[in-house]
């Protein structure tokens, strides 16, 4: 069988379905018109309920003004009431002044100081129904002086939190006409604006045979149960109309628009009638459109077949016209599959080598992120060890310079002490790379703080070098080590200053910053951004990526040691933030460090070191610390101090003492320690089973969080001066006993 035929026997085959198909597309329209009519019947009705809510909201404003008036505010009744009078002469309205039992105190209908003066009872009643708060809308009345249709807005005047007055305005019902002026509704329609009770305020037509006469019927019923929705039946003058009501959500009134039925149904009947002809016309193309067709597919098949053919051996496809638009449709479907294909092979080739690129860099994070994570764990069991050393160090000198009387021995015990400071701020660098050590974290104040540091920041530049510190106001506290910090500006300060040993600019600023989307390894939130920025030689991609590795420099022997920027990284990452390094060579260099915001209050300044005096109260103590040089110059320091101190090698020992019946005042306790009870487990026991004891922590490294409330945790090493004032204080600070 020939094309032609197959496509002709196709046609038939396709008209039957097509105009059973048309027949039920045309009812499906009649059916969504109406609905469609409704649903726009539905929002005008909406909208007006919403005007009447305006109208009435107009009014209230005005009550709201008089309720703050100072004559009213001091009980200058005559003064108010000229006010009002002046007032409603201009609204055409009435305002009406009572107290909170009922009394009605003037209305400017009648003359001041009037002794009858009566109130309508229906806002008694919606008062006590609303409470005593509320802003009540009467519902319509017929008004006892003014012999006309009418309904009042009520508000609460408050005076020092208490209700004082109620200040009512009576408005005449024939106001609300102007909605319907206002909105110009088809001259067809009825717009009718009810009351809680059914009762007509205002109509679009005929508002004098109907307003003040109540509706009823099954609309009333459905208006008491919805606050919109619409009903089939007859409006008051009887004549059938599809009726849509509002609910004012403010009033509590409803706004009614009646459109008789047969608009409605006109209105459908001429979208079907419009339907049913453009489908007769699209069916009567279609059939001359297929029969054209038919004339010239046989030839126009055999070139989509052989370009079919080319595209599934990768040709490209050219450009063909063909007298059938469905045919020129398929050609250039085949054509736009011919250019996908070539676009979707390059977009291949650029995603495999966006993956590796990712997959690269991944890598390179991982192995940042192990070499990090494995020089934190040597470092900070070397920090801890180094800490233990410096620790009876410091302690030994602090004792020698307090018995020594000769100067020579001084001074080299002072020369000594400061080796053993250099020491200390040595093992504080390495603890960068490891956990977060919680006895060494306060939360600053970063303008305090920068300024603090900027003499030493200052101080390690040349003449020919200037720093610029621009702060922003209100900077937010963070919670970190500042001596990690200013050590961290330090690092990148040396690290600008060698980058330009021609000298220059280095720009250092500090801002509030707020994600709003997280950005790895950062979640969404408040944070700091410190940045420092110079003009310097910058680095080559190659350098950047490798940067960030501990112990990693590009300067000669002896000229650095590849702490810095590890450093300033390793810092930002223990204080819950990062370090981002942006660089070009020959471009200079940005460093930005985010630090989370933090929700505690900055503390007070600390107080300047005092000397250890005689003022140590006689107490006793428990020293658990399972390093032998700690022990034998801790405990005498203490002694020297005033205190009896008894000594324990690990927290096992210390507990047998204290469950023998041995008691003790404090307890001063390392927290890393060999046995099955470490410094924390230890405190846990003495807060929940020997309450009377206080105990301070010490600790030189730990990868654990104390987080025991009243537990004080000292770093070590820690100078005896701190040691003997944060023991005193223990003692003074009540027992957890009280």
């Amino acid at each position: 069988m020939r094309i032609r035929s197959r496509l002709l026997i196709l046609v038939l085959a396709v008209l039957v379905p097509a105009i059973i198909t048309a027949a039920a597309s045309i009812a499906y329209v009649y059916l969504e018109a109406q609905q469609a009519n409704k649903q726009n019947m539905r929002e005008v009705t909406r909208a007006m309920a919403l005007v009447v809510d305006k109208e009435i909201a107009r009014r209230e404003a005005i009550l709201r003004t008089l309720s703050i008036s100072q004559s009213l505010e001091e009980g200058d009744l005559p003064s108010f009431y000229r006010q009002a009078h002046r007032i409603s002469d201009t609204t055409d309205s009435a305002i009406i002044l009572h107290d909170p039992s009922g009394k009605v105190l003037l209305n400017t209908r009648l003359p001041f100081n009037t002794v009858e003066q009566p109130l309508v009872p229906i806002v008694r009643e919606l008062r006590e129904r609303y409470g005593p708060e509320a802003t009540i809308v009467s519902n319509l009345y017929f008004a006892p002086i003014s012999k006309r249709n009418s309904f009042s807005i009520q508000i609460p005047v408050l005076r020092n939190g208490n209700i004082a007055y109620y200040l009512d305005m009576g408005i005449y019902a024939n106001i609300l006409q102007s909605v319907f002026d206002e909105q110009r509704l088809p001259s067809n329609w009825i717009g009718t604006i009810v009351d809680r009770t059914g009762v007509v305020v205002a109509r679009s037509k005929q508002a004098q045979d109907y307003v003040g006469r109540r509706a009823n019927g099954p609309i009333m019923d459905k208006i008491r149960q919805y606050n919109d929705g619409f009903n089939d039946g007859t409006a008051l003058s009887g004549e059938a109309v599809s009726a849509f009501f509002s609910k004012a959500p403010n009033s509590d009134w409803t706004f009614v628009v009646s459109v008789p039925r047969k608009d409605l149904q006109q209105a459908a009947i001429a979208t079907t009638k419009m339907m049913g002809l453009l489908s007769l016309f699209l069916l009567g193309c279609a059939i001359w459109a297929a029969l054209w067709v038919a004339a010239g597919t046989s030839r126009s098949a055999q070139v989509l077949r052989l370009a079919a053919e080319g595209l599934g051996r990768g040709e490209t496809v050219e450009p063909h016209a063909f007298d059938i638009e469905e045919m020129d449709a398929v050609h250039a479907a085949l054509r736009k599959a011919s250019a996908d294909l070539h676009d979707a092979k390059r977009e291949l080739e650029r995603r495999v080598e966006l993956a590796v690129a990712d997959a690269q860099h991944a890598q390179r994070a991982l192995l940042q992120g192990q070499k990090l994570e494995s020089l934190g764990r040597l470092t900070g069991g070397i920090a801890h060890d180094f800490n233990n050393v410096l620790q009876t160090l410091t302690t030994g000198l602090q004792v020698a310079a307090m018995t020594s009387k000769d100067e020579k021995t001084a001074a080299l015990i002072a020369t000594c002490q400061r080796a053993v400071k250099q020491g200390t701020q040595l093992a504080s660098q390495l603890m960068a790379f490891g956990r977060t050590q919680e006895a060494r974290l306060e939360t600053v104040d970063m303008t305090r703080q920068i300024n603090s540091a900027l003499p030493l920041l200052k101080g390690a530049l040349p003449s020919n070098m200037e720093l610029k510190l621009e702060v922003e106001q209100d900077v937010w506290p963070v919670r970190l080590d500042p001596l990690q910090f200013e050590l961290a500006l330090l690092n990148l300060i040396m690290n600008s200053r060698d980058a330009m040993p021609q000298g220059g600019v280095i720009q250092l600023s500090i801002h509030n910053d707020i994600l709003t989307q997280p950005a790895d390894p950062l979640q969404a939130g408040d944070y700091v951004c410190v940045k420092l920025s110079d003009a310097g030689a910058g680095m080559s991609d190659e350098i950047s990526s490798k940067a960030l590795d501990p112990f990693f420099t590009t300067k000669m022997m002896g000229k650095g040691s590849g702490m810095g920027l590890p450093q300033a990284y390793g810092f930002a990452r223990q204080s819950g933030g990062t370090l981002t390094l942006s660089s070009k060579a020959g471009e200079g260099t940005l460093v930005s460090i985010y630090l989370p915001r933090s929700d505690s209050d900055v503390p007070a300044p600390k107080p300047v070191k005092e000397e250890v005096g005689a003022s140590m109260p006689a107490a006793t103590l428990l020293l658990v610390e399972d390093d032998t040089l700690i022990r034998e110059t801790v405990r005498p320091a203490l002694e020297l101090a005033g205190l009896s101190v008894t000594v324990a090698r690990d927290g096992d020992e210390a507990l047998r003492i204290l469950e023998s019946g041995t008691t003790f005042d404090l307890i001063l306790s390392d927290i890393v320690m060999p046995g099955a009870t470490d410094g924390i487990a230890l405190a846990k026991a003495i807060t929940a089973r020997f309450r009377a004891t206080r105990i301070v922590l010490a600790t030189g490294y730990t990868e654990q969080a104390v987080g025991i409330p009243g537990v004080r945790v000292l770093a070590k090493p820690y100078h005896l001066v701190d040691l003997i004032n944060v023991l005193k204080h223990e003692l003074q600070r009540p027992s957890r006993l009280h």
